[in-house]
């Protein structure tokens, strides 16, 4: 009975050992994660500077059902007529469309009787060789070039021919610069990838206006064909993120109809936009910074038809 009792108290006594060893084991883990965030040393903390090409924290927030009862009205391919509900939490476009009048071919923007808005072009090597000085002398305040593009079917990277000579002969013209790339990403990696190949190529220079996002539908077996909304956005905010690490100011472009389809502009909402919309006037509902109205503009200078843009809030 005795060697009974003594097993159990030194049962006893070794499990409270145990217990106690084991709390002892957790503050010492405790204390070192504390500790350790106490020393720890942002990355950012020696530089005035934003780091350069830090990967995209990709944040999804459901956004579907964050709705005011508003709609939009728009024309569908297959079922004509069709209504958009409306994202509460995406800026609306304060654009007064009334103030845009067309004049010579192309668009201005119109306060007080003054134009306060710039007229500008896209091009790529497709326009040949321009002559910079007539453009600018034709009333070209800014030109966005191409710096590159992916291919649809391959998927391989490859700059622009003419991007150096167009930019360097828009610059001496006193034309701003901006820059693009056509884009066909699959995936954040992919997005990234192009963001650094626009970054290098734009190292010798000191652009004005943004680095552009360009993804667009091929439908032509193209490798983007089943690229989903989500990934879709996900590319948008790696690439445009890398850019602004960079110290350019990022931008995606889109046309109407794949912006209200296949855009999350909950996601994508705090980028400037760049519209594509062939019309008299613009029928956007949301937030835009410069508007392409035209992609058979014609400019003293480059050979052939080219896309007329405004921008209504010069950069």
């Amino acid at each position: 009975m005795a060697d009974n009792r003594r097993r159990i108290r030194f049962k006893s006594i070794a499990i409270l050992e145990a217990v106690i060893i084991l709390l002892l084991i957790i503050a010492l883990i405790f204390v070192g994660l504390i500790r350790g965030r106490g020393e720890a040393v942002p990355a950012n903390a020696n530089s005035d500077k934003p780091q350069v090409r830090r990967r995209a924290v990709i944040e999804k927030e459901e956004a579907f059902y964050q709705m005011d009862g508003r709609k939009i009205l728009m024309q569908d391919n297959t079922y004509g007529e069709i209504f958009v509900p409306v994202y509460s939490d995406v800026p609306a476009s304060t654009i007064d469309t009334e103030k845009i009048t067309m004049r010579n071919g192309y668009a201005y923007y119109m306060e007080n009787g003054e134009a306060v808005s710039t007229t500008g072009v896209d091009v790529s090597e497709f326009q040949g060789d321009i002559d910079w000085t007539q453009v600018r002398q034709a009333g070209i305040d800014f030109a966005f070039i191409r710096i590159g593009y992916r291919t649809y079917g391959d998927g391989i990277v490859t700059y622009d021919t003419a991007f150096q000579r167009n930019i360097e002969g828009a610059q001496a013209a006193g034309i701003k610069v901006g820059a693009y790339f056509y884009s066909q990403a699959t995936n954040t990696d992919e997005a990234v990838e192009e963001a650094d190949a626009v970054i290098d190529a734009l190292a010798p220079y000191d652009i004005t206006y943004p680095v552009v996002y360009d993804w667009e539908i091929v439908h032509d077996a193209a490798r983007t064909d089943e690229v989903s909304v989500e990934v879709l956005a996900d590319c948008c905010v790696a690439f445009c993120e890398r850019v602004k690490d960079s110290g350019y100011t990022p931008m995606i472009y889109q046309n109407k109809a794949t912006s209200m389809h296949k855009l999350d502009l909950p996601r994508i909402k705090d980028y400037d936009f760049w519209l594509a919309e062939y019309d008299d006037k613009p029928s956007y509902y949301y937030d835009f910074r410069i508007w392409q109205y035209s992609n058979t503009g014609s400019i003293p200078g480059i050979e052939g038809q080219v896309d007329l843009n405004i921008c209504f809030r010069p950069y």
